[in-house]
């Protein structure tokens, strides 16, 4: 059952959102690396949203998952995690970096049971149910055959498939990716996201996604974040002109007239957020798009 919102009457009113943001600032010292965010993501019961972040270099994107991850507090204004303050990382919130992060003592199948031998108690599985579930994650993420070998014996990509299986293993409700497929040449980025997309529409969790590529942010989201320069704040969402991508390769998807035009509407916002065109929360033309609609 989807968790409600009391009313100030004591009515409930809908669902509580997944993250809400509220007028969050970080600073580092003197320097301010996000300024008053504010944002809602609402709780979908079918699906949660995919949102990709993008944004110039060094505006913040990185601290904001960091900040709803619980590696970091905020300085002034709040994070609710499903109506909750954050108090530090939480097992409904799984993290893949850009790093390849694996722990190269042990085996990809020691990789996935990792956080669920930790979590054993709380989640109540027994050994055989945790391998099951670790084996089933790594067929799902294409490395059967595969549970053997160590970190060092696998290629980068399916040193990712491994992060990846062994975040998902814990069943997170919110799925932070911090350019978790820069590294990795071009055919295994697009299978990487192809796979993401595959996972996401059968696991149906949260995911905010950071990405410098645009073509990545239409590929992967159903709405995108553009954050302005430093001192970060949101810019824009884009959402209603972002096609649908799950069942369809990337370099199919990236041929039809639907993404070519949301690339274009998403590179130029983008242009106009590098160029210091656009006010946060101003009225700049985009209608839906601005962000003031999140």
């Amino acid at each position: 059952m989807t968790a409600t919102a009391p009313s100030a009457a004591g009515s409930r009113v809908g669902p509580v959102p997944v993250v809400q943001l509220n007028n969050v600032s970080v600073r580092f010292g003197r320097a301010v690396a996000l300024h008053e965010i504010s944002a809602t993501v609402e709780d979908n019961i079918d699906a949660g949203e995919f949102i990709t972040i993008i944004g110039p270099s060094g505006c913040g994107k990185s601290t904001l998952l960091n900040l709803i991850a619980g590696l970091l507090e905020p300085t002034s204004g709040r994070i609710l995690v499903k109506g909750e303050p954050i108090d530090g990382p939480g097992r409904d919130r799984g993290m893949i970096f850009q790093q390849y992060s694996s722990f190269p003592n042990r085996t990809v199948m020691g990789n996935v049971l990792f956080g669920l031998e930790i979590n054993k108690h709380e989640m109540n599985l027994n050994w055989s149910e945790r391998h099951d579930r670790a084996m089933e994650l790594i067929r799902q993420v294409g490395l059967e055959g595969h549970e053997t070998k160590y970190p060092s014996m696998l290629s980068g990509g399916q040193q990712q498939r491994v992060a990846i299986a062994r975040t998902l293993a814990l069943e997170p409700k919110i799925l932070l990716m911090d350019e978790p497929f820069s590294a990795l040449d071009e055919p295994m980025r697009l299978e990487m996201q192809e796979l993401i997309v595959e996972l996401w529409n059968r696991i149906k969790p949260t995911i905010f996604c950071v990405t410098h590529s645009v073509s990545e942010a239409v590929y992967l989201g159903d709405r995108v974040w553009i954050m302005t320069k430093s001192p970060g704040q949101l810019a824009y969402c884009i959402r209603d002109c972002i096609p649908p991508s799950p069942g369809i390769p990337p370099l199919v998807a990236q041929e039809r007239p639907d993404f070519k035009n949301a690339v274009r509407v998403v590179t130029e916002a983008f242009r106009r957020v590098a160029q210091g065109e656009v006010v946060p929360g101003a009225s700049g033309g985009q209608g839906s798009h601005e962000v003031g609609h999140l």
